[in-house]
């Protein structure tokens, strides 16, 4: 009966259980094999979607708003210049560094192309069938929850194993681990507000761990040669 919903403005923060520890591939985030299964088995407008989550790291609010003006499908980058809050309403990035370019790799502009000769030239990209911004929960409940279940990535208890956002934590593994991304890098094309939240999330990462292991070896070899 209130005139407006006053709990619009409210954003609540993803929080990890404390001790947790770093992000693991197959645990916090779908391992290499698991993001390949999700390709294969997507299927219609939903396989495009998929992909172009994957490999941009993409927020799902950004997919959803994304409208086919900021593809350059030409030069091969996203324009990330706006997205759509949880009642479809059309607005700047979720901070100013949110506003940002996407290199894209092959797959995601041919799946791209195909789908813009399939879909026509409305204004968004993944619009729904009215044309419009998709819901957030029509996404799960028409694509990512059935396609985890058909892929076999659930839980104990049968639930899906990963929350859409997962998959930006597993761009973010790729941009580091195949593309050798700096930091700073990495923060741009993610766009997170700051390096300290790019590091606090994937600095463990950017370790060298073969580095690592030849210096334990050397703590060991010391400690062998010691009289």
């Amino acid at each position: 009966m209130v005139a407006q919903n006053v709990a619009r403005s409210v954003r609540i923060k993803e929080k990890r259980e404390t001790g947790t520890g770093p992000l693991r591939a197959g645990v916090d985030f779908p391992s290499m094999a698991e993001l390949k299964l999700l390709m294969e088995a997507a299927r219609g407008k939903w396989r495009p979607f998929i992909i172009t989550a994957i490999f941009t790291g993409m927020r799902i609010s950004e997919l959803r708003g994304l409208p086919w003006s900021n593809v350059d499908l030409d030069a091969g980058v996203i324009h990330v210049r706006q997205r759509a809050d949880a009642w479809r309403t059309i607005g700047a990035p979720k901070s100013k560094a949110g506003a940002r370019d996407i290199p894209l790799a092959p797959i995601v502009l041919n799946a791209l192309r195909q789908w813009k000769l399939e879909s026509g030239n409305g204004e968004y990209v993944f619009a729904n069938s009215a044309g419009s911004v998709p819901r957030t929960n029509r996404i799960y409940e028409s694509c990512w929850t059935p396609l985890q279940i058909k892929c076999g990535l659930v839980t104990d208890d049968g639930q899906p194993k990963y929350g859409f956002h997962k998959l930006r934590h597993a761009a973010a593994s790729m941009f580091i681990q195949y593309l050798g991304w700096s930091p700073k890098r990495l923060q741009a094309v993610m766009g997170h507000s700051s390096v300290r939240l790019t590091f606090d999330l994937y600095g463990h990462l950017f370790e060298n761990v073969e580095a690592d292991r030849a210096d334990m070896a050397k703590i060991e070899a010391a400690v062998r040669a010691a009289s």
